[in-house]
């Protein structure tokens, strides 16, 4: 079955997410995101369409995780936007579902709030926010 993902979203498929579906997860998750975009102001709009975003179920699949502790909800990879670019490492945006719908206690629209919340927070990074401006700016 072929689910709509947000455009640049590469999907990793799990092999079991708890209590509910990586398909569901994942087109909630694009439904969020696809919503969450058009009310951003221009200039970070315009920063959040070129980024590619990977919906996963869990960290493990990229080349650092091993560095992870396995709990995180997201992961912004690559240089920011103040950075120069590096063709060897592109930026991109990482969310795992399985960790965001545990986070949440498996509620659907708790889920959603913190897909967007996630979402920004690894966006912020990718803008040159430290962790200090994310959370001055709420998404901690």
């Amino acid at each position: 079955m072929n689910i709509p993902v947000f455009p640049h979203c590469v999907e990793t498929r799990p092999a079991l997410v708890r209590a509910m579906d990586f398909e569901t997860l994942s087109r909630w998750a694009d439904e969020e995101l696809k919503a969450l975009i058009k009310v951003l102001p221009q200039d970070v709009r315009a920063a959040a369409e070129k980024l590619p975003v990977s919906m996963e179920e869990k960290p493990g699949a990229g080349a650092f995780d091993v560095e992870l502790a396995g709990d995180e909800l997201g992961l912004f990879e690559g240089p920011s936007a103040m950075e120069e670019e590096d063709p060897a490492e592109m930026p991109r945006i990482r969310l795992f579902l399985a960790n965001l719908w545990e986070w949440v206690e498996e509620d659907e629209q708790d889920f959603r709030d913190e897909v967007g919340t996630t979402f920004l927070h690894e966006l912020g990074h990718y803008l040159g926010w430290d962790e200090d401006e994310v959370a001055e700016r709420g998404l901690d």
